[in-house]
């Protein structure tokens, strides 16, 4: 009776290992490849909406733009000008804050000096009515809203001058319940700033057309930009309900889409202004946005795991030794990977950042793994000054601790 010849345990282990990397390359490869028609069926609807008729005069409603504010963003300044200077016939401004003494409240101040024929109002919200801040003020400066179409986004956000003009535009369907936007970071010059710069145009638009091709439609908002009638939200419970959630951008458009109104993209590009993060305040920031995401899309974060091209190529092709075969797929990883955050970035987001940063790109990608998996690890968040414990969505006032 002829034995068969035990296998080594060390040629099991590796060809495991390969046939696991290999798989999550292919998966990668997919994803990239869904990125693609992702972005080519952004951009087809994109040229559509340039072919309709832009709305007359008499078709523009009157707009208030809510803006919660906590503190100074970088060049905040001019973020502020942008919103004022607008080519839309009505619009009012309103900035909250939850400190009279706040840095901003200066800000807003000269703003008004400078630009006194536009309705700029300050309210200062003395009550905390939940966990989340911003949530809590918005839900005071509400009153303060004089029209029936309102417009929410992020203190740091810049804009061009037919911003409103191309948000509004989708509201004129009444199908549709919410518009929001995609936007690009401006790095300071910092590593971790541009680390956090380049992952904003490079994954999360990418991913965020993405699921707008998968689900046939977005079902969540941006902070960058929330536009909507009061009825909508009214319809959901206002602001009161989100006090408590982190991602109450995200949240917002979830609920209206529950409605059956549709979340649509505006043709309009902002950009967010970004700090001169260290790297541990990089760490915490991309710790927080992973675990805010973990919370809010479970089952679309979980399949983040099969979108690290470069770590599982790179994985192949160590655990092959290097054979032909490995070489081939990594180089054809790395091609996709820089198409899927050139595309993008250059075509859609107008950010010619990438090429400045792109040398920073593999860094990105091998420790975006890392905090994918350290995100699972605990529920401890750090959002502008303030320590949390996050636990499905819902936020809870934690104390720091001594490592902090």
């Amino acid at each position: 009776m002829l034995l068969m010849a035990p296998v080594p345990q060390a040629f099991t282990i590796r060809t495991v290992l390969e046939t696991i990397a290999a798989i999550g390359t292919v998966g990668s490869l997919f994803f990239y490849f869904l990125s693609a028609l992702s972005l080519a069926s952004f951009l087809g609807d994109s040229r559509k909406r340039l072919s309709q008729p832009p709305l007359s005069e008499s078709h523009l409603p009157p707009v208030s733009i809510l803006k919660p504010l906590k503190g100074v963003d970088p060049e905040i300044w001019e973020s502020f000008c942008s919103h004022c200077e607008q080519d839309y016939p009505q619009f009012q401004l309103i900035f909250g804050v939850s400190d009279p003494a706040d840095p901003a409240v200066e800000v807003v101040r000269k703003l008004q000096a400078k630009y006194p024929n536009l309705p700029i109002e300050l309210i200062v919200c003395d009550r905390v009515l939940g966990a989340n801040i911003k949530v809590s003020n918005l839900a005071q400066m509400l009153p303060a809203a004089r029209h029936e179409l309102l417009l929410v986004n992020d203190s740091d956000i810049r804009v061009p001058p037919d911003y409103l003009r191309k948000v509004v535009a989708p509201l004129a369907d009444v199908s549709v319940g919410l518009v929001t936007c995609l936007y690009r970071g401006v790095a300071s010059p910092t590593i971790g700033s541009r680390l956090e710069a380049l992952g904003i145009s490079a994954d999360f638009m990418p991913g965020v057309l993405s699921a707008r091709f998968l689900e046939k439609g977005l079902r969540f908002g941006l902070g960058s930009t929330l536009a909507f009638h009061r009825r909508e939200l009214e319809a959901i419970g206002g602001f009161e309900g989100l006090l408590d959630y982190l991602a109450d951008d995200y949240e917002l458009g979830r609920r209206i889409a529950s409605t059956g109104k549709k979340v649509e993209l505006s043709g309009a590009t902002v950009a967010t202004f970004l700090p001169a993060y260290t790297l541990r305040q990089f760490f915490r920031h991309q710790l927080r946005w992973s675990r805010t995401i973990r919370d809010a899309r479970r089952w679309g974060y979980a399949g983040l795991l099969f979108t690290f091209g470069l770590p599982w190529a790179l994985l192949t092709l160590l655990a092959a030794h290097g054979a032909a075969w490995s070489w081939s797929l990594f180089s054809l990883t790395l091609a996709m990977r820089l198409a899927v955050g050139f595309v993008p970035s250059i075509f859609v987001l107008n950010d010619d950042q990438f090429f400045r940063y792109i040398l920073l790109l593999p860094l990105r990608d091998l420790i975006a793994p890392l905090f994918w998996a350290a995100s699972f690890m605990g529920n401890r968040i750090y959002w502008r000054g303030d320590v949390f414990d996050l636990k499905n969505g819902r936020l809870t006032s934690a104390k720091p601790s001594s490592a902090d």
